[in-house]
């Protein structure tokens, strides 16, 4: 299935992203959203129709054989009504339209008999090659960390998973059988770091739509971030896109673990993002992004850590010169640290001076890997209490 073209000459791409438990699918969403919506796209995201459900407390385990497949019967019904309101939605929409389904319609042959999954067919006239091949543009299956990341493979935080690492093997190889025969399905293993990972599911989607990023999302690209002295005059920019964000900290139960909460918006709609970070394991930082309603946005905002003040931010996305670039600028409402301050990122893999840097922009330095320009950093209100505290926790915990 090729892309879609929307009423308004506009692109329309489906994707469905599956995958194995904890194959990294939530963080995945969430940077493929903030990666499209960075260069001007509409994103949309239809939920895992089977999650909302499972949380409304349903328990597998207690329903009988025809209670589980009239159950799997109205998920796909349910799945198919969500999916065509974002599917007609990104039709009438007038920018290039990104839908994100949080898995599609054959995931659920997984979850039945193969017997009740032909007779489920039958009895709705679904049509196999329908709804696997014609109905998406592209599957991308996230393999579970049980198959190749073991260590990494946790089920905390995820309310309605119990899976073992040999359960979650087995889980993983069904699912992703279940979608054999579409013609652009791409997998995406454990190879190599979790960030790779992501970086390389997100180049799947652009390799397919023939978006060119250049080395952003190379498996040896860097974060690089300049200081910026002057702005300059607007005529001067590229086509840019410009977004509102807001950044807070979050109160945390651990000084190694951080978490913030991010709304980022143009036009007064929002994406709202949960990231957490948690101490390394095997040399690795495990970072955990989800995108999130604004009820829970607005819960999590009650947890604000009253040491951090609230971050507030323009950011604007540009190409300049084949190289994709986004430049935050500090509003007055931020900390004294950071009020006007403009900084500006890449990901790349040149180095040094090999990295050419916008002509319209009066660079003052290189301060990639500064602690003192880290937005954590930044956001403190009193640095040197932070300090004096962190230094208590750590020889407290040597104590113990």
């Amino acid at each position: 299935m090729s892309q879609a073209v929307g009423d308004n000459k506009n692109k329309v791409y489906k994707v469905v992203l599956t995958g194995g438990p904890c194959g990294g699918k939530t963080t995945g969403q969430s940077r493929l959203s903030s990666f499209f919506e960075s260069i001007g796209w509409q994103v949309y995201r239809s939920p895992e129709t089977a999650f909302v459900l499972m949380s409304g407390g349903v328990k597998f385990t207690n329903l009988s054989r025809d209670q589980a497949y009239r159950f799997q019967e109205n998920l796909l019904k349910t799945m198919v009504q969500i999916e065509n309101t974002f599917f007609d939605l990104a039709k009438q929409s007038k920018q290039n339209c990104l839908v994100i389904c949080d898995r599609g319609l054959m995931d659920a042959s997984a979850y039945v008999a193969r017997e009740d999954w032909t007779r489920m067919k039958n009895d709705n006239n679904w049509v196999e090659v329908d709804i696997r091949d014609n109905r998406y543009n592209q599957i991308i299956h996230m393999v579970s960390a049980a198959n190749g990341a073991e260590p990494f493979y946790t089920v905390a935080g995820h309310g309605t998973r119990h899976e073992d690492l040999d359960g979650a093997r087995v889980l993983d190889e069904i699912t992703a059988g279940s979608w054999v025969g579409h013609p652009y399905f791409d997998v995406i293993d454990n190879s190599t770091n979790f960030e790779e990972k992501i970086n390389r599911m997100i180049s799947a989607v652009c390799n397919r739509l023939g978006i060119d990023v250049q080395d952003r999302l190379s498996s040896n690209s860097k974060k690089r971030k300049f200081l910026v002295k002057k702005v300059g005059d607007l005529k001067n920019f590229p086509q840019f896109q410009d977004f509102n964000v807001q950044h807070d900290y979050l109160v945390t139960p651990s000084r190694k673990m951080q978490a913030r909460i991010r709304k980022r918006g143009q036009h007064n709609t929002w994406t709202y993002t949960h990231t957490i970070r948690r101490p390394e394991i095997s040399n690795e930082m495990v970072e955990l992004r989800m995108v999130i309603s604004n009820k829970d946005y607005k819960n999590l905002f009650a947890q604000r850590d009253e040491r951090h003040s609230s971050i507030y931010k323009k950011r604007r996305c540009f190409l300049w010169n084949n190289q994709y670039f986004h430049m935050d600028m500090f509003e007055d409402t931020c900390p004294p640290e950071c009020k006007g301050l403009v900084l500006l990122e890449t990901y790349t893999t040149k180095t040094g001076r090999d990295l050419q840097l916008p002509d319209f922009l009066e660079i003052e330095k290189e301060v990639t890997n500064n602690p003192k320009f880290s937005m954590f950093n930044l956001s403190l209100k009193d640095p040197a209490k932070f300090e004096r505290e962190h230094l208590n926790s750590v020889t407290s915990e040597d104590g113990l």
